[in-house]
């Protein structure tokens, strides 16, 4: 059988893994295991981007609305221009287009395109800030693109259900055609189950994981932390890449700003602080895919997670951990975790169910050869 060839079509680095939590880098070094992979970016066409950004703020100021450039046609016309010039004269099996509906959507091509992505235009507007308070030929050129994007698509390969129903419902494409798989853990090495100590601790440790406090409802899990501390359990809470605002303080509270994932230290020091935590707590505003669970569930920390757009493809309710309803302030967490600190059986058990799905799916073992029944 001859080797595949594909071109990754994306206005990023896949080579950078803080692009996407890692996960461009995670999708072309599985893909690299399947054939050849030709990467056609990182590109970004500077003067639409530029103007417009411009446009945006003329927008903001006189009209107090937004411009989401990065889903312009303007913007993705550059793109069409650039990744066409790019793929002329060429001959590939397959192009692989991960998070890219702005790259594809002008595209003219006969090679079957896969679009891989976790959520659509239709699905976050109005949920994620980029995407809110939006003028209305912004929402109409964003839906154009996505439209676009999916149609030029021979599949569309989506991380949750949430993703597909808004494949079909907003953007009606044939569910023949979409495929759920689940994304990986993205760390370059993961410890043996055996590696880790599932053992009841005697100081129970809570971890949030984000880049910005109040996206990923710091102010919610502090609450949570708190409410424990104020009953007496013996809890404390890792904050790992952000700081958070003054006056969120507490002894018992640890802050790692921020450790750099692409290097060989970075990653070390991130597995040395996931194997000390027990238990994940994010109460997250906006996610499509928080990659942040299928780490955690890696090391065997169960999560107590936001029930919130596309959470559930990779938190499984009461497999590795809890899915809270989204208006909860920390009641609810606290609620939880105190329930399982005072049942340490059933704490163990749910560690060791964390790890197994992750070991069945949440890896991207699992991704690759779900990915290569589709190609084949």
């Amino acid at each position: 059988m001859e080797k595949l060839k594909f071109a990754y079509v994306s206005a990023e680095d896949p080579n950078n893994k803080k692009v996407w939590s890692g996960t461009h880098y995670s999708i072309f070094k599985a893909l690299k295991n399947m054939g050849s992979v030709d990467v056609l970016g990182p590109y970004e066409p500077g003067i639409r981007v530029f103007v417009s950004r411009i446009l945006n703020q003329i927008y903001l100021k006189l009209f107090n609305k937004r411009i989401s450039y990065r889903h312009s046609k303007l913007v993705s016309k550059g793109y069409a221009h650039y990744f066409n010039n790019k793929l002329k004269d060429k001959k590939y099996d397959f192009i692989i287009a991960p998070a890219a509906s702005c790259e594809i959507a002008f595209l003219e091509t006969n090679v079957p395109i896969i679009y891989i992505t976790d959520g659509t235009f239709a699905g976050c507007l109005g949920y994620h800030k980029s995407l809110s308070n939006l003028t209305k030929k912004s929402i109409e050129e964003g839906n154009e693109i996505e439209q676009r994007a999916i149609t030029n698509s021979k599949t569309v390969i989506v991380s949750s259900e949430w993703a597909k129903k808004s494949v079909i419902n907003d953007y009606h494409k044939d569910s023949r055609s979409i495929r759920v798989i689940p994304y990986g853990a993205n760390f370059e090495s993961i410890p043996a189950a055996r590696e880790i100590n599932f053992d009841v601790p005697k100081i129970w440790k809570l971890f949030f994981v984000g880049v910005y406090w109040e996206t990923k409802g710091g102010d919610i899990a502090f609450n949570a932390f708190k409410i424990l501390i104020d009953k007496g359990y013996p809890v404390e809470l890792t904050i790992l890449g952000c700081i958070p605002p003054a006056g969120i303080k507490h002894d018992k509270m640890k802050v790692i700003p921020f450790i750099d994932k692409n290097s060989k230290d970075g990653q070390e020091q991130m597995k040395a602080i996931y194997k000390d935590q027990h238990f994940l707590i994010l109460p997250t505003r906006f996610d499509c895919t928080p990659i942040v669970i299928n780490e955690a569930s890696a090391f065997g920390i169960p999560g107590l997670i936001a029930d919130s757009g596309g959470v559930a493809g990779h938190l499984k309710n009461n497999e590795n951990g809890f899915l809270i309803p989204y208006e909860d302030q920390g009641d609810a967490y606290a609620k939880k975790l105190e329930t399982l600190i005072n049942d340490p059986v059933s704490y163990i058990k749910l560690r060791k169910q964390t790890r197994q799905l992750y070991e069945d799916q949440l890896n991207w073992q699992h991704w690759a050869a779900e990915f290569k029944k589709i190609i084949s």
